[in-house]
């Protein structure tokens, strides 16, 4: 018989992680435009502005695993959960652009703390036997949100309802969702012994390769989260690119509800190359949407929104499987630690592709940031199997 994993701190810790994720991403497609209208930014300072948070998040997330593997979890969660929710009231007070960038980087901290200890205390909560499938739905929170986000956040910004009243809804997503946090029961943690400070206490060193593998993975998942509205509007696609999301997210939850499966069958690197696959079949699809636009805007169109969906399906495959991975190459006592480097490499890349992609469109086009990109994932593709599953395989501790 199964272990038991809707309990009420499962779903509440999963709804925290909703709302949270709604607040992000709601203003993901939006804040390019709100830098380039209030303040007048350019593409490259755009690029750069929104990197602060990530950069931010990337210094958090080593200290994040650290403190969690070494004090009690769900105070950390909570003092960083309040002020990433604290952080879209700042936005609202932020009259000129060094402010904004102030709050920026804060939110980005935050942000990085939030996410690394909400993915250990699930982890804690959830019965080891069902970790793959668990994280998987843990994830499906953040598809949903990102599902209805986007759209929402670009659907208010066409409306012409103001920026203030967009913060607003980011805000009051994530007050309900501290309620839901400051809800959820967590299991005793024993004290730990303070270890020496050393390097894998912040990192988790047998999790590099894998890491660098996810990071080439994550520069042009980067470009298309924050770019994908720009460029469809650079290319000539008139459809609301808002659907972009929705059945990227959508794509996200359909995988996620077989792959977490697969990766408790012990099949966790197949379940990533399998994913690689179709993420790099779409990057260069998404970079080919430049070109055949000049043929037939109706084929394009149908293509670019047939590539959200697949894209989804890749990344929310291999989502699981590599939190999996990461985990299981850690002690018990080092989770946090697995947590924060897995999602210190993802956010390293998010950030080189905000940046990159935004300076390669400013002295050339969307068309050959995302080109750049595909071939990232290609080299991601060969990296991971010659390096990464081999070590996986000789260092795995369950």
């Amino acid at each position: 018989m199964k272990e038991r994993l809707a309990t009420p701190s499962y779903i509440l810790i999963i709804a925290a992680n909703f709302l949270q994720f709604f607040g992000f991403w709601l203003l993901i497609p939006v804040l390019p435009f709100y830098l380039q209208e209030v303040f007048g930014a350019d593409k490259t300072s755009i690029g750069a502005i929104l990197s602060c948070y990530t950069i931010a998040a990337l210094c958090m997330r080593p200290f994040s695993g650290y403190l969690l593997d070494t004090f009690s979890r769900k105070p950390l969660y909570l003092l960083a959960y309040f002020f990433f929710t604290a952080m879209f009231g700042g936005y609202m007070l932020a009259g000129t652009l060094t402010l904004f960038i102030i709050f920026r980087i804060i939110h980005g901290f935050s942000f990085g703390m939030v996410t690394v200890s909400g993915n250990t205390i699930v982890i804690d909560i959830m019965p080891s036997s069902r970790r793959g499938e668990g994280l998987g739905y843990y994830g499906l929170a953040n598809n949903i949100a990102m599902s209805i986000g986007p759209m929402t956040g670009l659907f208010l910004h066409d409306a012409s309802v103001g920026y203030t009243f967009i913060f607003s809804c980011s805000l009051i997503a994530c007050i309900v969702g501290f309620i839901c946090a400051y809800l959820v029961q967590t299991p005793y943690k024993a004290p730990v012994k303070r270890e020496p400070i050393s390097l894998d206490r912040f990192i988790l060193l047998k999790g590099i390769p894998a890491g660098i593998s996810l990071l080439l993975l994550s520069i042009p998942y980067g470009m298309t989260t924050n770019y994908v509205a720009m460029y469809a509007k650079q290319i000539g696609i008139t459809s609301s690119t808002g659907f972009f999301f929705t059945l990227m997210a959508i794509g996200m939850a359909v995988s996620r509800l077989f792959s977490g499966k697969l990766v408790d069958k012990g099949k966790i690197t197949q379940v990533i190359q399998a994913g690689m696959y179709l993420v790099c079949f779409c990057f260069f699809g998404l970079s080919a949407c430049g070109w055949i636009i000049d043929w037939s805007l109706s084929m394009t169109t149908v293509f670019f929104f047939a590539i959200s969906l697949l894209l989804g399906i890749g990344f929310g495959t291999m989502f699981p499987a590599y939190n999996t991975l990461f985990v299981n190459l850690a002690p018990n006592s080092q989770r946090g630690t697995a947590t924060s480097t897995y999602l210190t490499s993802w956010d390293v890349g998010i950030g080189i592709g905000m940046v990159v992609g935004g300076y390669i469109a400013e002295i050339s086009t969307f068309k050959i940031a995302y080109l750049a990109g595909a071939i990232l994932t290609v080299f991601s593709l060969f990296y991971f199997y010659g390096k990464v599953t081999p070590h996986f395989h000789r260092h795995r501790l369950r």
